[in-house]
Formats: C-alpha cells, structure tokens, sequence
C-alpha cells in the first residue's frame, strides 16, 4: 500500500472516530435512565414522580407539565432539545444557574447520548 493511501485512509479513520460516528444506542439508554433517572421520573405521560414525567420531552418547553413541584424550571424560556438536554444532565445546576433537586450527574457523554437517544424515541 502506498504511503498517501495509507495515510488517507488512517485520517479517514481518525476524523471518523473524532466526529463520533458511532450511534447513539436507545436499548442501553433504556437500562441507563432506568439506573439513573427513573428513580424519580417517569415515562408514562401525566404520570409524575419525585420529578415530572419525561415522556414526550424533546421539543416540549421546559417546565411545562402539570408537575407542580417546578422550582428551577419554573418560568423557563427554552424548549428541550438534544443539546439542552445533554446539557442538563451533564450538569443541572451549572445549566440553569441556580439549585436544583436534580443531582444525578450523567458524567460520560456515551451514557447522556444514549440516555438522549432513548427519550427521543419516547
């Protein structure tokens, strides 16, 4: 193999691997939001816990549930999105500024994309 094709095809992989072309996968986003964030939301719509129901959350403006115990959210502009999301469960209280009863932290960014891509099929 000649050295230019070898190197093309070695940055080929490289960029690959950078831009995370390596999907996101909702079956173990599934176990992961069962672990981390099902212990206080839901799934089932209307059906709220220690925390609102996230059924249906992508595209929904934050707070806006019938869940009444909002006290960080309350009053918030934004509607979620992949990248809020990712956002918030990195770090909840750096994202919106201020305290919140969320405290699970979601630290690995596999684990948020593929928590994220659970959601979305929800």
């Amino acid at each position: 193999m000649k050295t230019k094709t070898f190197l093309a095809l070695a940055l080929t992989a490289a960029i690959s691997v950078a831009a995370g072309t390596a999907s996101a996968d909702s079956k173990k986003g599934a176990k992961l939001f069962k672990k981390k964030c099902g212990v206080c939301h839901s799934m089932d719509a209307g059906k709220h816990k220690v925390g609102p129901s996230l059924a249906g959350i992508i595209g929904r403006k934050a707070g806006s549930t019938s869940f009444k115990k909002y006290k960080a959210l309350k009053g918030a502009n934004f509607k979620w999105t992949e990248d809020k999301l990712d956002g918030w469960i990195t770090n909840p209280k750096e994202f919106i500024g201020k305290p919140t009863a969320m405290t699970a932290k979601i630290k690995k960014a596999a684990d948020r994309d593929n928590i994220i891509d659970f959601l979305k099929d929800q």
